[in-house]
């Protein structure tokens, strides 16, 4: 029986050790967003060399079989375009709904206002700035709203996420009319076409409503290690791809000094909302939890290697350390169920072996009969 349990444990050992020394772990949640764009997309060969943000993009796009062919049609057809702007707007249903219009043609409109300030929409987002000045003032003068309760208006230049949104509006707004104006040169860049409509759309844009189109803008949530590690849980479960990819890379930036509870909780709250997001997908969704959780292990086993690498920096141990004790602790009792269940194998191997050497001595002994 000892000489048994040496010999699950050496082998557990070294299977461990082959673990830790061939895996190339990287953040957990990262892998679990890549993971679900790999499943989403299971015909898509391109998507295997995409940025985890262009990853988090597709998982954000949804499960729209429609949606998710333009967004294949879209890498494919201007690569660099879709890397820069999937990240910055895959999770705004606005964009989604042009993209499922208008397909790869919206990017390069897109492409061409993060690129090039457009002097035009400068103007409108001054003017606008100066409207909400003017409305602040008077409500102080009013008692409306009191030097405390007033937010600060933006100031400068927009910037270009911002100029890009303004396109997926005009897009929104203008449909093929805005989308046509913009061509592709013969080296690759986006061009846009000045005519006197484009002048016209923009007026009939500025006279249409300026401040609904700021007012819709939303930019990136700033979140907290404080806020990932401890309260927010049940918020990121709800937030987009990119965002709990964002935060996660922040509170990792965050939590380095922070104490041992605070980087524990953090990795925790970044495991749990992107596992979340994974499990309710349509794979794992018909499933309970548990056993969704079981089978997306066994698909990619190498998820352990990336938890144990997360546990070893939450700790500041060795990450090899770390992961052969993980991996130690889990192929040990597996091994060791295994080997009770080879037994009645072996069993009956061993009979049937026995029976076929009974038949084989008895055909030899014939021929001597005779």
């Amino acid at each position: 029986m000892l000489k048994k349990a040496a010999g699950i444990v050496g082998l557990g050992l070294v299977l461990a050790t082959l673990a830790a020394v061939l895996a190339r772990p990287v953040p957990v949640d990262e892998k679990l967003i890549s993971i679900q764009a790999l499943e989403m997309l299971p015909d898509f060969e391109p998507i295997r060399d995409e940025p985890v943000e262009v990853h988090a993009a597709i998982v954000d796009l949804g499960e729209d079989p429609l949606l998710l062919l333009k967004a294949q049609a879209a890498l494919l057809t201007y690569p660099e375009m879709a890397r820069t702007i999937f990240p910055l707007y895959a999770s705004e249903p606005e964009f989604r709904e042009v993209l499922r219009v208008y397909g790869e043609h919206a990017l390069p409109p897109i492409e061409y206002f993060l690129r090039e300030p457009i002097r035009s929409v400068e103007w409108m987002h001054m003017a606008e700035q100066q409207v909400q000045r003017a409305q602040r003032f008077w409500a102080e003068l009013r008692g409306q709203v009191s030097e405390n309760d007033m937010e600060p208006g933006e100031t400068g230049n927009l910037t270009a996420e911002q100029r890009g949104w303004y396109a997926v509006n005009f897009i929104e707004a203008e449909g093929h009319d805005f989308v046509g104006q913009f061509v592709i040169d013969e080296k690759g860049r986006t061009q846009w076409v000045q005519t006197e409509r484009v002048l016209e759309g923009i007026g009939q844009f500025f006279a249409g409503g300026i401040r609904e189109l700021e007012t819709s803008y939303r930019s990136g949530e700033d979140l907290t290690a404080g806020d990932i590690g401890w309260a927010s849980v049940d918020v990121l479960v709800f937030a987009s791809a990119i965002k709990v990819l964002r935060a996660g890379r922040a509170v990792a930036a965050g939590t380095r000094s922070a104490t041992l509870s605070t980087r524990s909780a953090a990795l925790a709250a970044r495991v749990t909302a992107t596992g979340r997001i994974v499990l309710n997908s349509a794979r794992y969704a018909k499933w309970p939890v548990v056993i969704g959780a079981s089978y997306l292990v066994i698909r990619h086993p190498d998820i352990i290697s990336d938890v144990l690498a997360g546990v070893a920096d939450v700790l500041g141990m060795p990450r090899y350390a770390v992961q052969i004790a993980g991996w130690l602790v889990i192929l040990v009792p597996l091994l060791y169920l295994v080997s009770w269940l080879l037994l009645p194998v072996i069993f009956l191997l061993k009979a049937l072996l026995g029976m076929l050497q009974r038949v084989s001595g008895s055909t030899r002994q014939r021929p001597d009969l005779q």
